[in-house]
């Protein structure tokens, strides 16, 4: 049991990036709007899109992990950026995403392939 709850942060980052990314390489415009009022360029919105996706299948190979969630942090933060700096509510969801990453880092650092000291 304790091994299973150990997993379910993992799972829920996972799945989510997974459904995110996928949702953003499909083109949703809901999805792509927040980086055109950014004055991002269009095919930013794609590459977060392949990020976010590559991290969440990553979250379910142990050696990936951590590196992957590492790679989610600053994409999240960007998240939050958007959501308070743009008044879109909620910033809520990205800065729990922030927090099961770091979660990910410290219970799979050890298993990693290769991780910064």
């Amino acid at each position: 049991m304790k091994k299973m709850l150990l997993w379910v942060p993992l799972v829920l980052l996972g799945l989510v990036m997974i459904l995110a990314g996928g949702a953003k390489l499909a083109g949703l415009p809901e999805l792509h709007d927040s980086f055109a009022k950014m004055g991002l360029p269009e095919w930013f919105g794609y590459f977060i899109g392949l990020a976010e996706l590559l991290a969440g299948i990553a979250m379910f190979v142990r050696k990936w992990t951590a590196l992957a969630a590492t790679g989610l942090i600053p994409v999240m933060i960007g998240a939050t950026y958007y959501h308070i700096a743009y008044e879109v509510p909620s910033a809520v969801p990205s800065v729990i995403f922030i927090g099961l990453a770091v979660y990910a880092i410290f219970i799979r650092k050890k298993d990693a392939i290769w991780y910064p000291v």
